[in-house]
C-alpha cells in the first residue's frame, strides 16, 4: 500500500499524521485562552463603528466667567488632578462654554478628561464607560495592552493560529470511508464521542474563515513582506500613481480581518468569530479525557498501591 492510499484509507497510521497532531495539541495548549481573548475582543469590535458614532458623547458645556485659562495653566491643572501623568494634547473647542479635553499619559497609559477652562476643575472622562470598554478592547486586540512589543507579539501568535488552523485540517481527515460522519456530530453517541464529533465539525466549516483571520492577523502586524509579494504580481497604474492596486487589494485583509461590512455580514462574522471558542472548549475536554484524566487516575492508583506497600507502625 502506498504513503497515498494510505493517507486516503488510514491517515491515523501515518507517523506525519501523529506527529502533526502533537504540534495541533501542543499549539492550541499554548495559545488557547490567546484565541479565546482576540476571538471575543474581535467579535465585541465588529459593530464598532456603529457604536461609536451612536454613543459619541455631546460636548460638555460650563458656565463662562472671566478669562480662560491658557494651555499651561492648564496642563499644570491636570498634572495636580492627576499626579504620575504627563499631560499631552490640549483641545480647546472655539464654543468658550465648552469644556477643555486633555490627554494625558503614564508610561503609554492614556486618559481622556473634561476641565473647566475657566478654574481648571477636572470633569471627569471625556468618553463614556461603554465607548472606554470599546477603546480597552481594541487595544487588548490590537496590541495586547503593551503597545509596540504586545502588537509584535500578537503577530507571532497569529502565525502560531494559522499554524494551528492548517494542523487542524489535516487532522480533521478520517478517511475515505468515514470523511462524511465528520461533517456533523451525532447526537446518540456517548458525550465523549460527541465532543470530538463537534470539534471535528466545528472545525471543518469554519476552517476557511480561520486560516483567513490567521494570514489577515499577520498582515495587521507585518504588512511588509505582504506588500513586497503582492508588488511581484500587481501592475502599477502608470496613467494615475495616486490609484495603487496592490493598496487597494490589501485593503481587503484589513477588511476582512475586522468584518468592515454591512450589517447582516458583520452579524456573521461576531458569530464565526466567537467558533474559536468553541473548539477551546471541545479541545481542552478532549485533552482531559485523553490524556489529563487517565494520568491523574494512573497516579491516583500508584499512590493507592504505595501506601498498601508501606510497612505499618
Amino acid at each position: 500500500m502506498t504513503l497515498a492510499d494510505r493517507w486516503a484509507r488510514q491517515p491515523q497510521q501515518l507517523w506525519l499524521r501523529k506527529a502533526l497532531f502533537q504540534v495541533h495539541l501542543w499549539t492550541g495548549i499554548i495559545i488557547g485562552l490567546y484565541v479565546v481573548a482576540i476571538c471575543v475582543s474581535g467579535s465585541a469590535l465588529v459593530f464598532r463603528d456603529r457604536i461609536f458614532k451612536s454613543l459619541q458623547p455631546k460636548p460638555r458645556l460650563v458656565a463662562a466667567s472671566g478669562r480662560r485659562l491658557t494651555p499651561p495653566q492648564l496642563r499644570a491643572a491636570a498634572q495636580r488632578a492627576h499626579p504620575g501623568y504627563t499631560t499631552g494634547y490640549v483641545f480647546q473647542a472655539k464654543n468658550r462654554n465648552q469644556a477643555v479635553v486633555i490627554w494625558l499619559d503614564r508610561k503609554g497609559s492614556y486618559i481622556q478628561r473634561l476641565f473647566d477652562p475657566y478654574t481648571g476643575q477636572d470633569l471627569g472622562p471625556s468618553e463614556p464607560l461603554a465607548l472606554r470598554s470599546l477603546t480597552w478592547l481594541a487595544d487588548l486586540h490590537i496590541n495586547l495592552l503593551a503597545g509596540e512589543r504586545g502588537r509584535d507579539a500578537n503577530g507571532y501568535a497569529a502565525i502560531l493560529f494559522t499554524l494551528l488552523s492548517l494542523t487542524g485540517a489535516v487532522m480533521w481527515w478520517p478517511g475515505a470511508a468515514n470523511w462524511r460522519r465528520s461533517l456533523t456530530a451525532g447526537t446518540r453517541s456517548n458525550w465523549k464521542r460527541f465532543n470530538w464529533e463537534l470539534h471535528s465539525m466545528i472545525g471543518f466549516w469554519t476552517f476557511a474563515f480561520f486560516f483567513m483571520w490567521g494570514i489577515t492577523g499577520i498582515y495587521v502586524v507585518f504588512p511588509a513582506p505582504f506588500q513586497r509579494v503582492v508588488a511581484l504580481f500587481v501592475t502599477p497604474d502608470l496613467l494615475d500613481p495616486r490609484r495603487s492596486p496592490d493598496e487597494q487589494f490589501l485593503r481587503w485583509f484589513t477588511r476582512l480581518h475586522f468584518g468592515s461590512f454591512d450589517w447582516p455580514w458583520k452579524f456573521v462574522w461576531v458569530v464565526l468569530g466567537l467558533a474559536p471558542v468553541a473548539l477551546f472548549i471541545t479541545g481542552v475536554l478532549m485533552w482531559w479525557n485523553r490524556v489529563l484524566h487517565p494520568r491523574i487516575r494512573a497516579l491516583g492508583r500508584k499512590t493507592e498501591l504505595a501506601r498498601a506497600a508501606a510497612p505499618s507502625r
